[in-house]
């Protein structure tokens, strides 16, 4: 794990995320491992995003004898936010991993024009009954023009969610999304595998590994 200057940008820096991502970016690598190289990084990356929530103090039984554990608080609201199409691979570990989070999704698809987002669905009605208390993971794996992103936290901090108790999780990141999403909102963790290089004249990442969505759904 290598954390950058300002403290809110997490590289997760492993030997198996490095060899998961190599299988990732290769052009050779057909839907099915890819689909099954990111699910195993999903695991670790979550594992990192999730290490902040807080926890209490339970008094349980063991087959043996009484102890003191934690425990992720009960009244904790969680929510678990995919940015369709392809944060939804990152999804199914999440829910997995926090079975007691609330899924919300947000399907918006980017104009090839103009690199904007152009919104088609949004799950989220109102703003939780206690904000305070709401952690949101915001999913999409790549981090690159960031105006997909800045739409899908913007979101959650128009519903009055502290900046600190949202992370935006990436596979990859560019330098440009970076600046953009924490220049804006600076109190937003971000978890990600890889700073790459650039992005190039179309909005993409470089290296990178392509449109991540065509690849996971084989499209």
């Amino acid at each position: 794990m290598k954390t950058l200057a300002n403290g809110n940008i997490c590289v997760i820096n492993h030997p198996l995320i490095k060899h998961n991502l190599s299988v990732l970016r290769d052009e050779k690598t057909d839907g099915e491992k890819f689909r099954a190289a990111l699910k195993r990084i999903s695991y670790a990356v979550f594992l990192e995003a999730s290490k902040n929530l807080p926890t209490e103090v339970k008094n349980i039984k063991t087959p043996v004898c009484k102890c003191e554990c934690e425990s992720i608080k009960e009244d904790l609201n969680i929510i678990i936010a995919p940015i369709l199409r392809a944060g939804m691979m990152f999804c199914e570990v999440a829910q997995e991993m926090m079975p007691q989070a609330h899924i919300h999704h947000l399907g918006m698809y980017r104009d090839e024009r103009t690199l904007q987002p152009v919104w088609y669905y949004n799950k989220i009605s109102e703003a939780p009954k206690d904000p305070e208390n709401t952690y949101v993971f915001v999913l999409d794996p790549m981090l690159a023009t960031g105006n997909s992103a800045l739409d899908g936290v913007g979101n959650f901090i128009k519903k009055g969610i502290p900046q600190e108790n949202i992370t935006f999780v990436c596979l990859l990141a560019a330098p440009e999304g970076i600046k953009r999403l924490s220049s804006t909102f600076n109190g937003v963790k971000i978890i990600t595998c890889s700073i790459d290089k650039e992005l190039n004249a179309r909005g993409y990442i470089v290296p990178g590994l392509g449109d991540a969505g065509d690849r996971i759904f084989n499209t």
